[in-house]
């Protein structure tokens, strides 16, 4: 690489640092092309891409962009996973714990969250987050459960009030029944006197 090509290097990776609020960094060394392809694939889905540089000059970029927590993580064969501005980390996350445990190759060495530096095992931690959805309809259960318990304490008093108008109805009919039944009663036992007379 020319001396050129490799300034131009450092100065896109240094503003791709600047510019990039979420990073997850791994070792990719013993994955094959084939399995990198996959997961830039996986990466790409989820709002992320995947960069192999050299680690001097990620360095040298590092330095310039004011990233010092990523100089520590740069050492042997090493991956930048950028997460896009729309991008989703715990999804990257879970890409690269989910090829890490398939490959048994990748290892994550950490990142940073929103300016926060992670090590490899807050990465892991990231990835068994639920995704933002899932999140998302949990808390609208959470918001509704309260609503729907109000809604059934409100509702219980009026359906217990007509269970209790429908038992006084019923209760008032058969009184009107046996009102009527005796009614009835006397005026047969006196036409059985008046036919004995």
């Amino acid at each position: 690489m020319q001396r050129t090509e490799k300034e131009q290097v450092v100065a896109e990776l240094a503003e791709r640092l600047r510019s990039t609020e979420s990073l997850i960094v791994a070792d990719y060394r013993g994955l094959t092309n084939a399995q990198l392809e996959a997961l830039r694939g996986k990466l790409r889905s989820s709002g992320a891409r995947l960069r192999i540089v050299k680690n001097t000059l990620t360095r040298r970029a590092a330095e310039e962009a004011g990233a010092e927590s990523l100089l520590a993580l740069l050492e042997g064969p090493t991956a930048i996973a950028f997460v896009d501005a729309g991008g989703d980390p715990i999804a990257v996350a879970k890409a690269l714990s989910d090829t890490a445990r398939e490959t048994k190759f990748l290892a994550l060495r950490g990142g940073t969250l929103s300016g926060r530096s992670l090590s490899g095992a807050d990465v892991e931690e990231l990835a068994k987050l639920p995704a933002p959805e899932v999140v998302k309809s949990q808390l609208v259960g959470v918001i509704v459960a309260p609503l729907t318990q109000l809604v059934g304490l409100l509702a219980a008093p009026l359906s217990d009030l007509v269970g209790l108008i429908d038992a006084r109805i019923e209760q008032l009919e058969e009184g009107t029944e046996g009102a009527s039944a005796d009614a009835e009663a006397p005026s047969e036992g006196r036409s059985e006197g008046e036919a004995s007379q």
